[in-house]
């Protein structure tokens, strides 16, 4: 540990000296062109007798006017380089104090983060959700005291944050290949900056700070970091509605939490009260104690998957292998509880089969690839001395994120009222159109299209369905041991891989193609949510979502139902409304279709279109086609 503290002072220590240097060769510049033009140089080798007689100065020499002259011109030229020398020479100060030594002013305690972070990604990667938390709140007491003594102006605060909001914008994601590329198609770092919340003795911890954030991210309009407001009972309607003010920009972005709900799923988990209130989001929508745990995401469950090999007894229909337990042949269910018995069986042979794997995965990183230096900043790593991956933090979580819970309990629903209460088709016609992916079966598709009772819709029928499947997710990973003497938790994350899983599998029950992207999170299916936001919030209400560690929520306006502060005022009662039925997370995406559209032809001209996909924001032209096609496909909604 002592070697990784090492090399990120001898970075730091780098940084200062090419600051110097930097300085150093300014001055040097700075100095040439005064010699250049100094009464010894260029201008003593001028006409002196002419000057003398057309000089308008006739009480001074011509070598005073001369050197007056000369002051002028170097008035004009030095500032800037003055300026910019000085600002270097601070900032390898800066770059010495830190992170040797603990901060002391606003402009150190950034650095001190900046060298952090750094030393974080470069040890692992780029794309692990390094962040600092609530940096509104770190950086708070340093602002006070500053603007207090008169050693810092809110501009020069609102400057420094914005210098190191373009750092990480510059620090992209390493390359990713394989099945991760195919996961997960970004190259954002999932950097998540946590914004007011709560603080550890449950006061509001939103600060001049806080706004000042909010600022920059509606003024520089870029990929990342990406940025979270958390609002509780106890944060300001002010600062609630200024970050729907810039969340209306269309930018993605800030997402938004529930501190009050991640508090209780938390402290539902076995961590103090003091460590719930100070934690918050890493990346996505998954939460947990800043600085003092190891919450890991060891990877997705395609929940609609599991109902398609339970519609095939076992067998992957799109590769053809036997991947799961033989739970009878559907054609010969009598009920709709023999079906969804079956897929519960399934549902638990799978899961503990991912958790096996995960915990094969977690022994080969302690044991492999010990992240010492991210030890050293999270808590009681050194007590126990125990590395990060080996059950070092305070606390050891594993989250299984299941996505796909708006297309599992449509198709569910689909074939509870189609086939088994209202006899529109037999459970035989269904599952062979369903393998043709609904070739020559269009009647029927559309059938179950327009006349099923779809999930996010405040339509208790399918809602009771979705429920039912959350709860079962929940007993299935809930409590299963991991390789730290603590346990798995549910995660409703989908990042992307809701559009690779949509690609390896077949057509759904409930009208969905083959090779289409599955629902995301916790979010209704793309389009299938008719009845507006209010009735997609009172859906994803009747889910206990304390019991998580996380959903997500998507939704898209159009801009025009942003436009006035009436109407932002109406987004901040929606999002007020989700929160007091326990919701976890809400995120906009503030587009039309035509724009998209339009974008996808023109993508010269819509560089800087930013798009929220999951729990991250994206360039909207950076997208492949099958991306790009999920978020247009998402419900355009026109009215609250």
């Amino acid at each position: 540990m002592d070697i990784s503290c090492d090399a990120v002072i001898l970075f730091a220590e780098r940084h200062a000296q090419l600051a110097e240097k930097m300085a150093d060769d300014m001055e040097a510049q700075m100095e040439s062109e005064w010699k250049e033009k100094s009464p010894a140089g260029h201008w003593m080798n001028s006409n002196s007798e002419s000057h003398s007689k057309n000089c308008e100065c006739k009480k001074h020499t011509t070598e005073d006017c001369c050197e007056n002259i000369n002051e002028d011109d170097h008035q004009k030229i030095a500032p800037s380089l003055k300026t910019r020398a000085a600002e270097l020479r601070k900032i390898a100060a800066v770059c010495r104090r830190v992170p040797a030594f603990a901060p002391h002013t606003f402009w150190e305690a950034i650095q001190m983060y900046w060298f952090v972070h750094l030393g974080t990604i470069t040890e692992l990667n780029g794309w692990d959700a390094m962040n600092p938390g609530y940096l509104d709140q770190h950086l708070a007491p340093f602002y006070e005291k500053e603007i207090a003594a008169g050693s810092l102006t809110r501009e020069e605060a609102k400057e420094l944050i914005a210098c190191f909001w373009i750092k990480v914008n510059n620090h992209p994601a390493p390359p990713k290949v394989g099945i991760t590329a195919k996961e997960s198609g970004t190259y954002n770092d999932f950097t998540n900056i946590n914004i007011g919340g709560v603080k550890a003795d449950g006061s509001d911890g939103v600060s001049e700070v806080s706004y000042i954030i909010l600022e920059v991210l509606e003024e520089l309009h870029i990929l990342q970091p990406g940025a979270s407001i958390h609002i509780s009972s106890r944060t300001p309607e002010r600062f609630l509605k200024a970050g729907c003010n810039v969340i209306r920009k269309g930018y993605g972005y800030p997402s938004v939490f529930n501190a009050d709900a991640y508090i209780q799923e938390l402290t539902r988990q076995g961590k103090s009260l003091t460590d719930a209130r100070e934690g918050g989001c890493s990346g996505c929508i998954e939460v947990g104690a800043f600085g003092k745990e190891a919450y890991l995401l060891t990877g997705y469950l395609n929940v609609p998957k599991i109902l398609e090999i339970t519609l095939n007894n076992g067998t992957d229909p799109v590769s053809g292998k036997v991947v799961g337990i033989k739970t009878g042949d559907p054609h010969g269910f009598k009920s709709f509880e023999e079906l969804y018995d079956a897929f519960i069986k399934q549902l638990n042979y799978i899961t503990d089969l991912k958790v096996r794997v995960s915990n094969y995965i977690d022994r080969m990183f302690a044991k492999y690839a010990p992240a010492t230096f991210l030890s050293v900043v999270i808590e009681d790593c050194i007590r126990k001395g125990k590395d990060y991956y080996n059950g070092g933090p305070r606390y050891n979580t594993n989250y299984i994120q299941c996505t796909g819970l708006g297309t599992v309990t449509d198709s569910l629903s689909a074939i509870k009222w189609h086939v088994f209460e209202n006899g529109t088709s037999s459970m035989e016609k269904l599952l062979n159109a369903v393998a043709r992916n609904c070739e020559g079966e269009e009647i029927l598709r559309q059938t179950i299209i327009n006349k099923t009772p779809f999930f996010g819709n405040n339509d208790n029928y399918a809602d009771s369905i979705a429920v039912r499947v959350y709860n079962d997710l929940f007993n299935a990973i809930e409590g299963k041991p991991n390789t730290k003497g603590e346990c798995f938790h549910l995660n409703m994350l989908s990042t992307t891989c809701h559009v690779y899983f949509g690609k390896v599998m077949g057509a759904t029950p409930n009208g969905r193609p083959a090779g289409r992207a599955i629902s995301d999170g916790t979010s209704p299916s793309q389009g299938s949510d008719t009845h507006g936001p209010t009735s997609v919030i009172q859906s994803l209400g009747r889910l206990d979502q304390i019991k998580s560690g996380g959903t997500l929520l998507n939704l898209r306006f159009l801009p025009n139902l942003v436009k006035t502060e009436q109407d932002v005022a109406k987004l901040a009662s929606l999002i007020r409304t989700y929160f007091s039925l326990s919701g976890h997370h809400i995120q906009f995406n503030i587009v039309d279709t035509v724009t998209l559209r339009d974008a996808q032809q023109k993508p010269e001209e819509y560089r800087d279109l930013l798009v929220r996909m999951a729990g991250y924001s994206d360039y909207f032209n950076d997208m492949n086609t099958d991306l790009q096609e999920e978020i247009i496909s998402r419900t355009e909604n026109d009215s609250f």
